[in-house]
Formats: C-alpha cells, structure tokens, sequence
C-alpha cells in the first residue's frame, strides 16, 4: 500500500472517530448492515480486522460477540494507538502493525472484516488480497467488506462527490478536517461493484453479493463453503 495513504491517516489518528459519522452519511446503515451480517454459530469466532485503524468496526463486532478472538492490523501504527486505548483490559485483542496486501499470513479465521480501507489498493492488489482472504479464512467462514465503490460511469461518480461534499459541509464539520478529507480521498482507487464482486468469485467466495449500497459506500459478502 502507498505510504502516502499511511502518512495521511496518521496525521487524522486522533479526531478520526469522532468526524467518522460526519464524512460518512449513510453511517448508520453502512455500518449497521456490515454489523448485522458478521455472523458466526461459535460463540468464540476467530475475527480478524483489516485496515481496522482505531477499531470503530471491531468494537461493534466485540460488542457482538465478546468472547471472539479479535486481531487488529494496520498499516499506521498512530492509528492502532486509537484501537489500543479503546480496547484497553482486553485480553482478547492482538495488534498487528503492517501492510496487509503482502503479509504473510500463518493464522486462519473465521470471519473477516474490513471498513473503508480496501479501496486504497490497486486494482490488481484487490483482486490478490481477496485470493489471500479466501486462503486463511476457514472453511464456513465469511468476508465482510464494508467499503467505497466506484460509479459505473463518470457521470455517476460526480453524482457521488457532488452528493458527499453537500453533506460534509452540512455536517458541521469545520474546514480544516474538510479539506483533510478532501485530501485524502485524492488517494483512493475505488472499483466498480461488479468487478468487486467478480474478484471475489475469481478467488473462490460464494454467495458473494453487494448486500447494502448508499451512493459510492457499499458493503460486500461473500463466504468460503465448508467442506461436503
């Protein structure tokens, strides 16, 4: 992953939660769908969190099954920071600093997760990264990828940014953390739904689906079958 996307998230780590209901409009349902669809008969799954930056998602999903056994990773340490204080005590929680689109995983798991951090690789980088999902997730396991798309057209797109910079300025946000998000979204690479959801199938997912999708924020499912 660029390390310009790291240098950018570093400098927000602190304020990052609390303006993350104000970027994203559509925060209640994006996320509450992607929650609602973090399933799992043990009572104990192994979770594993990509790009989980302060743990805003992973702490929904602690809430949703307390006895999991949660790994955060992330490329900005400063980020982790943030996921560190708010998973203080617990003893469940691992952190893993690094860049996910070349780890070399050894651990596998039951469900996977990530929010608003995919969109950062290359497209040949997403279509790799969903292989090595598919990989270490245990068979039965699931992929839930809450994250950005892009339009299937250039017009449509500017519909997109046209929408999502009315509600920042609406939002009350001050200038200096909107022109921060303007920024950083300069760095984004978001795919079109379609070609996400055929990457995943490439990799092996099935049942794989755009489950919620408000403008260009989307949540995606897919999951390994268990062995016959």
């Amino acid at each position: 992953m660029d390390s310009s996307v790291k240098k950018l998230f570093d400098a927000v780590a602190r304020d990052y939660d609390r303006q993350r209901r104000q970027l994203i409009p559509c925060f209640d349902d994006f996320y509450g769908t992607a929650l609602s669809l973090v399933e799992s008969e043990s009572p104990a799954p192994r979770i594993i969190d990509l790009g989980a930056g302060t743990g805003l998602f992973s702490g929904m999903v602690l809430q949703k099954y307390p006895n999991a056994s949660l790994t955060l990773m992330d490329l900005s340490d400063k980020m982790l920071e943030g996921a560190r204080e708010r998973f203080r005590g617990a003893g469940n929680v691992k952190y893993v600093v690094g860049d996910y689109s070349d780890f070399a995983f050894s651990e596998t798991y039951d469900i996977v997760i990530s929010s608003l951090s995919i969109h950062h690789l290359t497209h040949p980088a997403k279509r790799q990264l969903f292989a090595t999902i598919y990989k270490f997730l245990r068979e039965g396991g699931i992929f839930v990828n809450a994250d950005q798309c892009q339009g299937n057209s250039a017009y449509t797109d500017q519909v997109y940014r046209r929408r999502w910079l009315a509600a920042i300025h609406e939002s009350g946000l001050s200038q200096q953390a909107i022109d921060a998000s303007i920024e950083r979204r300069k760095v984004d690479i978001n795919a079109k739904v379609s070609d996400q959801i055929a990457w995943m199938e490439e990799a092996g997912f099935s049942d794989v689906d755009c489950m919620y999708k408000n403008l260009d924020f989307a949540v995606f499912f897919g999951r390994k079958l268990p062995l016959a």
